[in-house]
C-alpha cells in the first residue's frame, strides 16, 4: 500500500496516511492515475481539527471492506481545504448543485478530467433517515459510472458549464456613502437575536468581519457590536480558562459549541476588540454627553476579553519558532477514549493532568498575517509590549520561511518543509495587512516596505484595466487551471475576509500611511467591484463592508514623536497612552529617528515629524493636512472634541 500522505505538509492528510486506503494527495498524478484506469476520482476534503471527519475517518476510511472498494474502483484524493482553498471553493461550488447541506468532510466524485457529477458531505457507515451509507454511495457510484457513463459525463459537462458561467460582473456598483452604510448596518441589527445575541438563529457563527463593519460604521453599529461581542464572550462559545473562542454553535445561546479552535476567528475577534477598546476612549474623550450607564464596565468587559485572547494567542497557538498554528482540536484522549469537548469542559483544575487537543502546527501564510495584524493592534491600544513581540516573532519567521527570495510567497509549511500549494491572494493581503499593522505598532517601516511589495505584485499580476485590480502572483491551482475548473476571484466573505478585501484593506493603509494616492484608487476600485451586492448582503460581505466604511469617513492620522519610547516625564507618558487610545483612521508613536525612516522609505505621513520643546509632540492631521503639534493629553483630546 502506497503511502502517499506520511510526508504531507498537512497534519490531516498525515492523520490518514496508515489508512488502509489508497490515498493520493492533490495533484496531476491522482487524475492521471484515474485516466489510465479508466475509474472516477473521490475528492475527499477537510480540515484536521473538522470532528465530522475525524468521524468519517474512523468509520469509513478505516474499515477494510470500504477501502477495498475504493481501492480497487476508484483513484482517492485526500485534501486539506486550508492547504488547497482554491480547490475546496471549486468543488463546495460544484457540489452545491447536488446538495445543500454544504460542509465538511466533503465527499465529491468526479471524472478522470476532475468533472464532478455527484457530491455530499458526511456518509454515515450505516443509512439512516434520508441518507445512505458509504458503501451504498460507492456502490452506486461505480454502478453508474460502468452503465450509465454518458449520462454522468452530462452531469458532469453541466455542472463545469454552469460554473465556468458564473459572473461577478452584477456585483459592482457605486461606493455608499456613510448614509448607505448605516442603512446596510440598520439590516444587521435587525437580524440581530435580541435575546442571547448574534445574528439568525442556530447555528451561530461569530461572524466576525461582519463585527469589523459594525465596529466602523458609527455609534449604532458599534454600539451593537460591543454588545454581540461581550454576549459571546460570556457565553460557551468562549473558553472561560484559555480564553480562545471556539468555531460555532449549535444552539442560539451559543451552547453546545463545536469546540476546535480557530486561528482566524480569533485572529479576527482580537482585532475587533482593540477597535472597539479604542474607541470606547475615544468616544467618551470627544463626547459632551454622559456615557450610557454601565459603559465603563463594558469597556473594562472588551478589554479584559482582548487581553484574554492575546493571553490564548500566545500561551496555545504560537509555535517555537514563533509561527501560529492553523487550528486547535475538538477532541482529545481522556480516561483512553475519545472525547469530543471534554477538554474544554473541564475547569483549570480539571485540565491540570490531561494532555491539550492536538495543534494543526501548518502554519498559514495569510492566516498569520491576520494573527500578526490583530496582535500588533491589540498590543498598541492597550500598551501590551510582549503581543507586539509576539506579532514580531510571527512576521520574522513567516518572512524568513515564507518569502521566497524572488518575492513570491509560500502558502503553507510544517516543520521546516514547505507545501507546493501555490500562495493564493489572501496569503498577499492578510499577510501585507499585518505587515502594515506591526510597522506602525513596531514603529519599523521595513515591515511596511515589504508589504507595499506584497501589494504592487499583486497589482502586477492582475494587470492594467482587470475589473478587479488584485490576483494572486502565483496564479491559480495548476491542476484546476489545466482542467479548466478554476472559479473567477470570488468576493464573498464568511468567517474570514475575501482576498480581494484583504489586498484592498493593504492598499488602504499604504494610502493613509502616505504612499501614494494609487493606493487609495486600487482600494476603491476593488470595492466598486463588489459594492452592488455588499451593501445589500451585508452578512456575507463583513470584511468588504468595514473598508467601505473607513473609505467613506474622513481621514484622521496621529503621529506621535518621542524622544524614547517609554515617554521621559509623566506628560510625554500621558500623551503617549492618549495617542494609543484616539479615534484616528492610523496612529503610530515614534522616535525621530524611526519617522526619519518611514519618510525615506516612501511614507509621506511621517516627513518632518520631529520632537519639539524636548517633549513628546503629537501631529494630528485630516487627509495629511496637520494642526499645530501639540504635547499634552488634553490639547490631543480637544482636538477630537471639537470636531
Amino acid at each position: 500500500m502506497a503511502k502517499r500522505l506520511a510526508n504531507a505538509v498537512s497534519p490531516y492528510l498525515r492523520a490518514h496516511a496508515g489508512n488502509p486506503v489508497d490515498w493520493y494527495p492533490w495533484g496531476a498524478e491522482a487524475f492521471a492515475a484515474a485516466r489510465e484506469r479508466d475509474v472516477p476520482v473521490l475528492v475527499s476534503i477537510g480540515y484536521a481539527t473538522c470532528h465530522w471527519c475525524h468521524v468519517m475517518a474512523r468509520e469509513s476510511f478505516s474499515d477494510p471492506e470500504i477501502a477495498r472498494t475504493l481501492n480497487e474502483r476508484f483513484v482517492a484524493i485526500k485534501v486539506d481545504r486550508e492547504e488547497h482553498p482554491d480547490v475546496d471553493s471549486s468543488y463546495l461550488a460544484a457540489a452545491s448543485a447536488f446538495t445543500r447541506q454544504l460542509g465538511w468532510p466533503l465527499t465529491v466524485f468526479a471524472t478522470p478530467e476532475g468533472r464532478a457529477f455527484y457530491a455530499g458531505t458526511y456518509f454515515p457507515p450505516r443509512p439512516a433517515p434520508g441518507v445512505p451509507a458509504f458503501a451504498q454511495v460507492l456502490a452506486a457510484v461505480d454502478e453508474a459510472w460502468r452503465e450509465r457513463r454518458a449520462e454522468l459525463g452530462e452531469t458532469a459537462d453541466a455542472v463545469a458549464s454552469a460554473l465556468a458561467a458564473a459572473s461577478v460582473a452584477d456585483t459592482a456598483g457605486a461606493l455608499p456613502d456613510r448614509q448607505r452604510l448605516a442603512a446596510s448596518a440598520a439590516l444587521l441589527a435587525a437580524d440581530e437575536d435580541p435575546v442571547h445575541g448574534g445574528f439568525g438563529d442556530a447555528p451561530k457563527f461569530p461572524v466576525a468581519p461582519v463585527l469589523a463593519f459594525l465596529a466602523e460604521s458609527g455609534p449604532p453599529g458599534r454600539e451593537l457590536a460591543r454588545r454581540t461581542l461581550r454576549r459571546m464572550g460570556a457565553s460557551p462559545l468562549r473558553d472561560p480558562v484559555e480564553g480562545g473562542f471556539f468555531r460555532y454553535a449549535t444552539r442560539a445561546d451559543w451552547s453546545d459549541p463545536h469546540y476546535e479552535r480557530m486561528l482566524t476567528d480569533n485572529a479576527l475577534l482580537l482585532g475587533v476588540a482593540a477597535e472597539l477598546a479604542r474607541s470606547e476612549h475615544g468616544e467618551a474623550a470627544g463626547s459632551d454627553h454622559a456615557q450610557p450607564e454601565g459603559s465603563d464596565r463594558a469597556a473594562d468587559e472588551v478589554r479584559s476579553l482582548a487581553v484574554g485572547v492575546v493571553r490564548f494567542l500566545i500561551d496555545r497557538m504560537q509555535l517555537r519558532d514563533g509561527g501560529f498554528a492553523s487550528a486547535q482540536d475538538s477532541e482529545s484522549t481522556i480516561d483512553g477514549a475519545r472525547s469530543e469537548g471534554g477538554y474544554y469542559r473541564r475547569d483549570a483544575a480539571g485540565r491540570a493532568g490531561l494532555e491539550p487537543p492536538a495543534l494543526d502546527e501548518k502554519v498559514l501564510t495569510g492566516w498569520n498575517g491576520l494573527a500578526i495584524g490583530a496582535l500588533a493592534r491589540a498590543g498598541f491600544v492597550l500598551g501590551d509590549a510582549a503581543a507586539i513581540g509576539a506579532a514580531r516573532r510571527a512576521a520574522e519567521f513567516v518572512l524568513r520561511r515564507h518569502l521566497r527570495p524572488d518575492g513570491s510567497l509560500v502558502r503553507a509549511s510544517l516543520d521546516g518543509m514547505t507545501s507546493d500549494a501555490p500562495a493564493t491572494l489572501e496569503d498577499s493581503g492578510m499577510l501585507a495587512g499585518g505587515l502594515l499593522e506591526l510597522a506602525v505598532a513596531a514603529g519599523e517601516p521595513a515591515f511596511a516596505v515589504t508589504a507595499r511589495s506584497l501589494i504592487d505584485a499583486a497589482v502586477a499580476a492582475a494587470g492594467d484595466g482587470a475589473a478587479i485590480p488584485f490576483a494572486a502572483p502565483a496564479g491559480g491551482d495548476p491542476v484546476l487551471v489545466t482542467q479548466g475548473l478554476a472559479l473567477p476571484t470570488d468576493p464573498a466573505e464568511g468567517a474570514i475576509p475575501s482576498g480581494v478585501t484583504a489586498c484592498a484593506d493593504a492598499a488602504w493603509r499604504l494610502f493613509a500611511l502616505g504612499a501614494g494616492d494609487r493606493y487609495r484608487e486600487l482600494a476603491e476600485r476593488a470595492m466598486g467591484s463588489v459594492a452592488g451586492i455588499a451593501v445589500e448582503r451585508p452578512i456575507a460581505f463583513g470584511g468588504a463592508l468595514a473598508l467601505m466604511a473607513r473609505l467613506a469617513a474622513p481621514l484622521v492620522q496621529l503621529v506621535t514623536v518621542v524622544a524614547d519610547a517609554g515617554g521621559r516625564t509623566p506628560e510625554d507618558r500621558a500623551l503617549l497612552e492618549a495617542t494609543r487610545r484616539h479615534a484616528a483612521s492610523v496612529v503610530a508613536i515614534v522616535t525621530e529617528q524611526q519617522a526619519h525612516e518611514f519618510a525615506e522609505a516612501g511614507f509621506e505621513l511621517f516627513e518632518g515629524r520631529s520632537v519639539q520643546a524636548d517633549a513628546a509632540t503629537a501631529y494630528r492631521c485630516e487627509a495629511f493636512v496637520c494642526a499645530l503639534p501639540v504635547h499634552d493629553a488634553a490639547a490631543l483630546s480637544a482636538m477630537a472634541a471639537s470636531e
